[in-house]
């Protein structure tokens, strides 16, 4: 990825785990790591917001009852 005007470089501190993480999930989806951690962060941001909005964000399993609800710090 050519860096521009109006692109920005990061130097990220990451645990030996969460850079395996890194690694894991750009492999499995095929994307890079800038990629990997530009959509978390829309995710992130995109959730944070209609939490702040009153939302909740649950998780079900599919053939499971239970439900789970996620709470972001």
């Amino acid at each position: 990825m050519k860096i521009t005007k109006r692109d920005f470089s990061l130097v990220l501190n990451l645990s030996k785990n969460e850079m395996s993480a890194l690694d894991r999930l750009a492999e499995n989806k095929g994307q890079t790591k800038s990629a990997v951690l530009r959509q978390a962060l829309r995710l992130y941001e995109s959730i944070d917001l209609r939490i702040a909005q009153g939302a909740r964000l649950v998780l079900e399993e599919p053939d499971k009852k239970e439900k789970a609800e996620v709470l972001l710090l």
